[in-house]
């Protein structure tokens, strides 16, 4: 009679199960997927993979119908591999901040990483960012004084108390780097000029339950150099990222483009001239907002 293989631990896992029971019936991964294209279902091998190590689960229609024609090729009794799905993770919002993905995006040893030190591993691990609106504004000096921001965030566990920000700015002097939240106390803002970036954990107004949401908002001032882009490094995917550059009347540039990269230091993507309207502002929203760095340059007269 089928059964299910003996696992390490007290409480099997999708993966764990299914790893054991291809090493005891001695299937390699080809031979499941040719099995399942047997059956006319397409399941890549990348896949199957990612399945075994515990790195994904099957979530779709098509993914669980590969589930179903699975067990009684691995000899295990119905439902026992379907029994150990967890739930489906959500769609169009970004899981919480994952090392390795911000490693993708930021490179390794990076200055996110040096800034934030021990507490990289854990950055905003109990929250997951659904939402990113970002207003740029420029001063007739054509640098960046201002930057709003506003975003959605929803709890992955309880007691969630506060968003921690990080932002790299364009050539920072002490002193006159401010970052204000517009009800509440002040955060508790550090400016690391080695790095030329602020930090700050701003209060979410009380403590979140699992699944609740907050909405955070705050303003960056500082003085800088002139300035010919803005982006922002997103390490997971958003439901929504809007970027909104406003310039001063008085110094308007000559071309704007939106990008994209996968990763800092790599050629743009997805580059497009933009429009400025007739309040002197452009933006960025990109239909899929999917880990890399987004942003818009622009061309100043000469």
């Amino acid at each position: 009679m089928p059964s299910i293989p003996h696992t390490e631990g007290p409480d099997p896992t999708f993966a764990a199960v299914f790893r054991q029971a291809l090493q005891q019936r001695g299937l390699p991964l080809e031979r499941v997927r040719d099995h399942l294209r047997a059956q006319q279902i397409t399941v890549s091998l990348a896949t199957l993979s990612h399945w075994q190590r515990g790195r994904s689960q099957p979530e779709r229609a098509q993914s669980l119908r590969a589930v179903d024609a699975l067990e009684p090729l691995l000899n295990l009794p119905g439902g026992a591999l379907r029994s150990l799905l967890g739930p489906h993770r959500p769609r169009g919002a970004s899981a919480p901040h994952d090392p390795a993905a911000a490693r993708k995006v930021y490179g390794e040893n990076s200055d996110l990483e040096q800034a934030l030190g021990d507490a990289f591993p854990r950055f905003n691990a109990g929250l997951r960012l659904l939402t990113v609106h970002e207003t740029v504004s420029l001063d007739e000096r054509r640098s960046i004084h201002e930057t709003s921001i506003t975003t959605v965030v929803q709890a992955v566990r309880d007691a969630v108390e506060h968003l921690t920000v990080v932002h790299f700015l364009d050539s920072p002097q002490a002193g006159t780097v401010d970052l204000s939240v517009p009800c509440g106390p002040p955060p508790r803002m550090r400016f690391l000029p080695e790095l030329g970036c602020v930090a700050a954990d701003i209060p979410l107004g009380r403590q979140l339950t699992r699944t609740e949401t907050a909405v955070v908002a705050y303003t960056l001032r500082s003085a800088s150099d002139v300035s010919h882009q803005h982006e922002r490094r997103i390490t997971t995917p958003l439901r929504t990222y809007l970027l909104h550059v406003r310039f001063h009347p008085r110094a308007t540039p000559t071309t704007c483009w939106s990008y994209h990269r996968e990763q800092i230091g790599a050629e743009p993507q997805h580059r497009h001239r933009t429009t400025l309207d007739a309040f002197h502002t452009t933006h960025l929203l990109p239909a899929h907002c999917t880990p890399g760095v987004y942003g818009i340059e622009w061309k100043w007269p000469d």
